[in-house]
């Protein structure tokens, strides 16, 4: 279907850009932070890779790798294990800490579940409405768009991020 075809192809977009940003990624880059206030590589990865599992999970009907998984257990961060990033404080964006390889192995893992997922979508599905609270409700092709909208702005703050630290002599 052409549909889940350009989707899993647009997110396979955001995997390639998180991939290259991790390439030779220390944890001094990987938590280089512009000012006090601005959010790190690693901080933008795993986010942008938890609300994709955590968004898609609830569409699929099925548990978060994040738990499922183990993967919570792998970052083992000292804040809430719900938490996807949303409304975090700089220091909780701070406290995040994970290496390249752990943090390319959690979008991995949520990315082939996506990717085995879009192919199993009927035209029928795309307009099924999945959150009734807003105005218009939002359909799951609106959902699925709204999440890799999120995931690409996050990966290019990532890409961009990396520069500014390169840049810096880090």
């Amino acid at each position: 279907m052409l549909s889940s075809y350009l989707i899993a192809e647009a997110y396979a977009r955001v995997r390639s850009i998180v991939h290259v940003v991790l390439v030779d990624a220390d944890e001094e880059l990987l938590t280089f932070r512009p000012d006090p206030e601005a959010n790190s590589i690693a901080w933008l990865i795993w986010h942008l890779t938890r609300v994709q599992d955590d968004h898609l999970a609830e569409l699929m009907n099925e548990d978060q790798l994040w738990d499922s998984a183990g993967w919570a257990d792998r970052f083992a961060f000292p804040f809430a294990r719900a938490a996807t990033g949303y409304g975090q404080t700089a220091e909780e964006v701070g406290q995040v800490r994970a290496g390249a390889s752990v943090l390319a192995g959690y979008l991995d893992a949520v990315h082939a579940r996506t990717i085995a997922w879009l192919p199993t979508l009927t035209t029928a599905d795309f307009s099924r409405v999945v959150d009734t609270r807003w105005t218009p409700p939002v359909t799951l092709a609106v959902r699925l768009v709204s999440v890799l909208s999120d995931d690409l702005q996050h990966a290019g703050q990532a890409a961009y991020v990396r520069g500014l630290a390169e840049r810096s002599g880090r």
